[in-house]
């Protein structure tokens, strides 16, 4: 973690915000509080290159991932990656599944972790939501969760821990149901 750390410190800030937010760990949920409290960033002012940095790749997995799938299945550590990939979105996704776009919003806009738009990506690929339909409504869910997580950080860090320790606790209870 401190490489990734080391190397996002050595760009530019409105950069390392941006390739965090890019980053399917961290994306804006992550990428929104290190602009604010690593690089002293205005929550907007984050909230812009982290939606950028998130946004950027959907267009591109969502049009990679259904061929990935397909050529991963002749190849056997790429077929087993792809298999736990799919069985994680299908867990994860039973919101997607039941209410499909609405599903789908709610995945990416509740900055839930292990959601976002890089997951929201596989999960709409798993339960074959079109490419147009998919690309709105996953770009609909990072703003709501860009909007969540910035105004969280403008407040200040323990607004922003509290938001992150509440939804894991919602999470971990509703996991468990």
């Amino acid at each position: 973690m401190s490489a990734i750390k080391e190397f996002l410190a050595s760009l530019p800030p409105e950069v390392a915000v941006m390739v965090a937010g890019a980053m399917p760990v961290l994306e804006l949920r992550g990428a929104i509080p290190f602009g604010v409290f690593y690089f002293d960033m205005p929550a907007w002012k984050a909230l812009i290159f982290a939606l950028i940095g998130n946004i950027l790749p959907v267009p591109f997995l969502l049009y990679i991932l259904k061929p990935l799938n397909a050529l991963s299945r002749r190849v056997d550590v790429i077929r087993r990656f792809m298999d736990w990939l799919e069985r994680r979105a299908r867990e994860k996704g039973t919101t997607v599944e039941k209410w499909e776009l609405l599903g789908l919003y709610l995945f990416v806009a509740v900055p839930f972790p292990g959601t976002g738009a890089w997951m929201g990506s596989v999960v709409a690929e798993v339960f074959g939501i079109p490419y147009h339909r998919a690309l709105i409504t996953i770009v609909f869910g990072v703003l709501t969760a860009g909007f969540i997580v910035a105004f969280a950080s403008h407040i200040g860090w323990w607004a922003v821990l509290i938001l992150f320790a509440g939804l894991f606790l919602v999470g971990y209870f509703l996991s468990r149901r």
